[in-house]
C-alpha cells in the first residue's frame, strides 16, 4: 500500500486555526502552535466573562437607579420600600426608566415612598 502524507488535511486544519485568530497580534496570528494556545485561552476568558457580564450589568443598573433617585432616598431603602409595597419592577426596567423617562421613574418613587 502506498504512503499517505496528509498534507492537504494538515494545511486545511492550520488554515482554519489561523482563521480563528485573525486580528490577533504577533505570532498568535501566524504560527499554528501559538494560535492554538491563544484560541484555548480566548475560549476560557469568553466562558468566564459571559458570567461576569451579568454581575456587571446588575452593578450598572444599581448605579443608574441610585442616580435617578438623586437624594430623595438611598438605593437600599428604595428597594426595601418596593418589596414592602409589592411593586414588582425589576432593576433593569427601573434603570431604563431612570435613564430614558425620569418623570415616570419619579412617579414610581412617589408611589413607593
Amino acid at each position: 500500500m502506498s504512503r499517505v502524507k496528509g498534507g492537504k488535511t494538515s494545511n486545511k486544519r492550520r488554515k482554519n486555526i489561523l482563521a480563528m485568530t485573525k486580528g490577533y497580534r504577533f505570532g498568535r496570528s501566524t504560527k499554528k502552535k501559538q494560535a492554538r494556545e491563544a484560541i484555548f485561552h480566548a475560549g476560557k476568558y469568553a466562558f468566564a466573562h459571559r458570567r461576569d457580564k451579568k454581575n456587571d450589568f446588575r452593578k450598572l443598573w444599581t448605579v443608574r437607579i441610585g442616580a435617578g433617585l438623586a437624594g430623595e432616598m438611598t438605593y437600599s431603602k428604595f428597594i426595601n420600600a418596593m418589596k414592602k409595597k409589592g411593586v414588582l419592577i425589576n432593576r433593569k426596567m427601573l434603570a431604563e426608566l431612570a435613564e430614558k423617562s425620569p418623570e415616570s421613574f419619579s412617579r414610581v418613587v412617589k408611589k413607593v415612598s
